[in-house]
């Protein structure tokens, strides 16, 4: 019989809808039932692609003796941390202070008030490498609870005060030896910070394999905000660093050299074997990122590893959920049939059968470095073991010929992997990893010049400035027509970031202003009013004890530094310095953190480095279909920096007698147009006398 979870959206509860468990979702009925039996609460947090999940599932959440342990003795309360990402967060802080570690799953007990006392990640059916049987913490929990309850009470209050006051807390900026963000020493300031957190990153790099931490050791990720950093800071050294990076990443097994896309880490620091779970957040910063590298060396592997990530989410990850848009699922599993990996690995015989016994089989081996014993539980996991220059030497053939018969090698085994059984795809979106797509495909569309992501991009914002509620707020997560969760600080800051992005991309004005809505709810929802800064959810959202902010990068960037970002750029559009400000502040308390631990503050830094490195604005009055117009907005592009605040105010985008921009400061007094083109540039508010021709914008431009 089903349980409580049977009706929830979430692919990931609803996995555990069969369980023998009493399970409830998370909410005010299960705490309301702990304090009324007096019980604690076992909370158990994970995401439908997590292979360890699936263990502890199959090994004593789907074991009847352990079920009826937990529901005698527990309330037991199952969540998505995908879908609730705030109320994870808050409890995996809670066991990383209890225990130095996290992981998913995650595994808390509660007191009725929702407070932590005691938690872990996975726990074995028996005790073993160390680990004590989860039955064994089960009862131990609950001698302690039945034994020594005031005392488990009392020190689950004072871990619940110290993650209230650590978790929303920043330095003043005054106590850190920092000049004020006003100062006109700050771009200097945050300009010694980005050369010593690039040369943090070269001292942190590991050279044999790229990327960063110990050759010796693993798991190893995607370093995404130091990726960030390195291909925006405009040091040479940086970008080679991050090229040698992406260089590992693209040939090692992280990359799925067949279907495109990557997956979410390797479990040793070679990049050779990877667990095997897709993440539609990984695949957006990636996408990001080579398309980044591909504009700064115009190297084509870059290209198409990009065009790789884009191919992958069109076939396997969107959805069209009405005509003109677009949505990307969250993820696909790690496991097939029971197996984790099952899906991409191949043993030599698999790998012969596909390719036939010949020739074309030799070559695809040497290529993708297969062999008899393999590399993971037997199988192979493909990665670029040779290069075609070398394969070429090897067989006598030119690349050209060696090339076309690795593509041949490739379709037949594409074809072969087609028939086995696909991991389950998590087809819930959420708004808040979209928003990051939103921004890669922004990026990729303008660095591989590719109009059509562009144009992808645009029929993504359509669904996402759509998913609102009854009561007109962003929602969270979208699943097969319903919403639930109302959106978090990552959704609007994410998204908001996106739109701006996209529409600093296209100039299409509908971006702009649904990006300026959200930054003003992101103040209304999420601001801090007493310490500055956002808490990663509102006040009212059904939440853990206390709400934290979201200041370091962790899997995804952080959410604070979105928001600031945000924040920033709607006061250079709304021309109101005071949100400027407060954005500045915000975050130049992180800025030594930043200099000195690059790798969880990188996105921090990139946006201080925005929001000190220029102050122009540029206002272009035309019809983007004029050529005269176009030739204006290339020699802007060309000429500028690009941080200036452009604005288009072309009569076709108006809706109703009205432009949707025409209400912004800059636009005051230069709409509706009083000539064919007129450009205005502006410096930190004061504006140069218009100009009317292209070449005039370039002198312009030069000179601000």
């Amino acid at each position: 019989m089903a349980n409580r979870l049977a009706g929830e959206i979430s692919p990931y509860l609803r996995q555990h809808a069969d369980d023998p468990v009493d399970w409830y979702p998370w909410g005010e009925e299960a705490f309301a039932a702990a304090r009324g039996t007096g019980r604690p609460v076992l909370l158990s947090s994970g995401y439908a692609a997590c292979h360890w999940c699936h263990v502890m599932a199959r090994e004593s959440f789907r074991d009847p003796e352990v079920a009826e342990l937990l529901n005698g003795s527990f309330v037991c309360v199952k969540v998505d941390r995908e879908e609730r990402p705030d109320v994870d967060d808050y409890y995996m802080t809670a066991v990383q202070a209890l225990t130095g570690s996290g992981g998913w799953p995650l595994t808390v007990f509660l007191t009725p008030a929702g407070e932590p006392f005691h938690g872990g990640t996975y726990f074995p059916p028996h005790d073993r490498h160390g680990l004590p049987s989860f039955t064994r913490v089960l009862r131990a929990v609950l001698a302690a609870w039945r034994d020594r309850r005031a005392d488990v009470e009392a020190a689950a209050a004072s871990l619940a005060e110290q993650i209230a006051r650590l978790g929303g807390r920043v330095a003043a900026a005054e106590g850190l030896g920092l000049p004020s963000p006003a100062d006109d020493a700050a771009a200097e300031t945050v300009a010694d910070a980005t050369s010593r957190a690039v040369e943090a990153l070269l001292d942190q790099e590991d050279r044999v394999h790229g990327a960063f931490g110990d050759p010796r050791g693993g798991p190893k990720f995607p370093p995404h905000a130091a990726l960030a950093l390195l291909l925006e800071a405009g040091d040479e050294r940086g970008l080679a660093a991050a090229c040698r990076a992406l260089d590992a990443m693209a040939a090692g097994g992280l990359h799925d050299h067949l279907g495109g896309g990557f997956f979410r880490y390797a479990v040793d620091p070679a990049w050779r074997v990877p667990h095997f779970e897709k993440m539609l957040y990984d695949n957006a910063l990636l996408l990001g990122s080579y398309a980044r590298a591909f504009g700064a060396t115009g190297e084509e592997r870059y290209r198409a590893a990009a065009l790789g990530i884009v191919a992958w989410l069109e076939r396997e990850m969107m959805t069209r959920p009405a005509a003109g848009q677009v949505a990307f699922y969250s993820a696909l599993d790690a496991d097939s049939e029971g197996e984790e990996g099952r899906y991409y690995a191949w043993t030599e015989d698999e790998f012969r059968a596909a390719l036939g016994d010949g020739e074309l089989f030799g070559l695809m081996a040497r290529r993708y470095g297969v062999d008899p014993s393999g590399d993971f539980e037997g199988g192979n996991v493909l990665r670029l073991a040779a290069s075609v220059e070398s394969l070429a030497r090897e067989a006598g053939l030119s690349a050209d010929e060696v090339a076309a018969r690795l593509r041949r090698g490739d379709e037949l085994l594409r074809a072969r992997r087609e028939g086995r059984v696909r991991p389950a795809t998590d087809d819930k979106v959420l708004t808040s990893w979209n928003g990051l797509l939103l921004s890669a495909l922004a990026a990729a569309g303008t660095h591989l010049r590719e109009p059509r992501l562009h144009e992808l991009g645009l029929a993504l914002a359509r669904f996402l400035v759509a998913r609102r509620n009854a009561e007109g707020e962003l929602t969270h997560a979208w699943r097969a027509g319903e919403s639930r969760v109302t959106g978090l600080l990552e959704d609007h800051a994410y998204l908001g970031c996106g739109l701006l992005d996209l529409y600093l991309a296209t100039l299409r004005p509908e971006l702009l202003a649904h990006a300026l809505a959200l930054a003003r709810e992101v103040e209304e929802r999420f601001a801090d009013p007493e310490g500055g800064g956002w808490f990663d959810a509102s006040a009212g959202a059904g939440g853990a004890p206390a709400r934290l902010k979201g200041h370091a990068d962790g899997a995804t960037p952080s959410r604070y530094a979105a928001a600031a970002r945000l924040a920033w750029w709607a006061g250079r559009y709304l021309s109101d310095r005071a949100l400027q400000d407060r954005a500045l502040d915000a975050l130049w308390p992180l800025l030594p953190a930043a200099a000195s631990a690059p790798q969880a503050f990188a996105t921090a830094l990139v946006s201080l480095r925005e929001m000190t490195g220029g102050s122009r604005e540029v206002v272009v009055v035309g019809a983007r279909e004029d050529p005269a117009v176009a030739a204006a907005l290339a020699a802007v592009r060309e000429a500028g920096r690009g941080d200036e605040a452009l604005l288009l105010l072309d009569p076709a985008d108006e809706a109703g007698g009205r432009h949707p921009l025409a209400g912004l400061p800059l636009a005051e007094e230069r709409y509706p147009p009083k000539a064919p083109l007129t450009v205005y540039v502006c410096r930190a508010g004061a504006c140069d006398l218009p100009v009317h021709d292209p070449a005039a914008v370039r002198r312009a431009m030069l000179a601000a």
